[in-house]
């Protein structure tokens, strides 16, 4: 959505112009309004992967995105009391509310962490990824027509800003990633996972998951079966004892 408006793709004189600048704006507005929430699932104001916690998340961000949807195109279309030479509801939403989210996104992470965790390691990240989300707004309001007149036009300081905001993103994730014990990188199923560690050696006496283990030779219980519930001893034992099957040498009548 931000490749086609930024760059030019579709002119701003373009009639359809307001309409995608409005989606991106709620785009926008939701994802910020999605951090913030998720800021505060460490404490446990609903259990994480339940039903509340995900429809309070997905009707939060939805009920933003509809307002900020609303207020660019009454803004634009100049409607509702609203007026794009003063857009003041507009700034708002799109500029001072992803700065708040990201504060009490920080301030609630880093209050998590020196609460409940015994390792410091993961605020590194928060302060790396604090500090690509500063350079990308300084970069973007101070310094993008200097940028964009030192290169000749070629680029500008959104270049930079869009490089400086995945940094960013990135240092989130691996904040999230540093806070939690499970490997879910690759999990994309939709079915919750019990994430267990099943090792018959850690788990105490009539306490295994491995019952048909436990019964093993090894364990002192009966011996191990091969095939069709015949065990080594009851396959290859001596000729003429009682239940043998297969003695050693084999017989010429053992079929």
């Amino acid at each position: 959505m931000a490749l086609f408006l930024d760059s030019g793709i579709i002119p701003t004189a373009n009639v359809v112009y307001p309409w995608f600048a409005a989606v991106y704006a709620g785009f926008v507005a939701a994802a910020y309004t999605c951090l913030l929430i998720n800021g505060f699932v460490g404490f446990q104001f609903a259990e994480d992967g339940t039903p509340l916690s995900l429809w309070f998340l997905r009707i939060s961000c939805l009920v933003i995105f509809g307002l900020q949807f609303f207020l660019s195109i009454a803004t634009f279309k100049n409607i509702a009391g609203l007026n794009y030479k003063k857009p003041i509801a507009l700034w708002i939403m799109y500029i001072l509310w992803p700065l708040i989210c990201t504060v009490i996104y920080i301030i609630s992470q880093l209050v998590l962490v020196f609460r409940t965790l015994e390792d410091r390691w993961p605020i590194g990240d928060i302060i790396f990824g604090t500090a690509f989300f500063a350079i990308a707004q300084v970069l973007l309001f101070a310094f993008s027509v200097t940028i964009c007149d030192a290169i000749k036009h070629y680029i500008d300081g959104l270049f930079f800003f869009t490089l400086c905001m995945l940094l960013s993103v990135m240092m989130v994730y691996k904040y999230w990633d540093s806070i939690t014990k499970e490997d879910l990188e690759f999990s994309v199923g939709s079915k919750a996972a019990v994430w267990e560690v099943k090792d018959p050696l850690l788990a105490g006496a009539g306490t295994s998951d491995y019952p048909e283990e436990d019964a093993s030779n090894y364990h002192g219980g009966a011996p191990a079966s091969l095939v069709g519930g015949v065990s080594g001893q009851q396959l290859y034992s001596p000729q003429g004892q009682k239940g043998g099957y297969r003695g050693y040498p084999p017989t010429d009548n053992r079929y």
